[in-house]
């Protein structure tokens, strides 16, 4: 499904990423970790267009993605939960679902797709008029997931969806991105925790300075000795 090849990108200095490869296939959730700075987000916005100084090979489906401008690439079927959330905050929860499904607004199954939502996350339903910017961090989270759920991608890019979240609150995001994937949608997802991204994961890549270190499945992956130490504190 999607096809990344030798990318390099850049914000104007040295390169944050140099001949990264991987893939993810219709129906997986592949993880990638990597400490700070390993240029696990830099990887997630080139993918989606917001990187100027990319180079390398990008398709999605067989679309090449290189020099398309962003606000084309949730059109082909791709939606992207950036990290820090970023709901509109003086919009209630309900509007910025309606948000997310702007490309598709003559659609006459918006109710529908808002119903999906709240059956993923029924804390949003209870708070569906309230401005989302006095929601907890991880209320926002599931406002941000569920408006990128809106444009009924194929594959959903999930930046740190557990950083700076209560224990309980990870374990219900855990929950909600197995669901999405049963539901059809393929998932590449970005996190600090490792435990949490192997345990939904059917694959995964280790990014480590800009370069793909380690790949493999999640299980390999778990058991491996250096990635224990490293990330799973074990």
């Amino acid at each position: 499904m999607l096809e990344v090849r030798n990318l390099c990108a850049a914000y104007g200095g040295p390169d944050v990423l140099s001949s990264v490869t991987l893939d993810v296939k219709a129906g997986e959730t592949v993880a990638v970790l990597g400490a700070n700075t390993a240029g696990k987000t830099t990887l997630l916005r080139a993918i989606s267009g917001l990187i100027p100084k990319a180079r390398g090979h990008i398709a999605f489906e067989g679309t090449a993605l290189m020099g398309r401008p962003a606000h084309a690439i949730p059109g082909l079927g791709i939606g992207h939960v950036p990290e820090g959330r970023h709901v509109f905050p003086r919009m209630t929860t309900l509007d910025n679902l309606k948000m997310g499904a702007f490309l598709h607004r003559g659609a006459g199954d918006i109710p529908a797709r808002i119903e999906r939502v709240f059956a993923l996350f029924p804390r949003l339903r209870e708070r569906q008029g309230q401005m989302a910017g006095s929601m907890s961090g991880g209320e926002q989270q599931m406002v941000s997931i569920g408006r990128a759920l809106m444009g009924q991608p194929k594959l959903l890019l999930l930046d740190e969806p557990s950083h700076g979240l209560a224990p309980i609150v990870v374990d219900e995001l855990h929950e909600a991105i197995g669901a999405i994937n049963r539901q059809g949608v393929s998932v590449l997802l970005v996190e600090q925790n490792a435990m949490l991204a192997l345990s939904v994961a059917h694959r995964g890549y280790v990014l480590e300075a800009g370069h793909v270190v380690l790949a493999g499945a999640a299980a390999e992956l778990s058991a491996d000795p250096g990635i224990r130490r490293a990330y799973l504190g074990v």
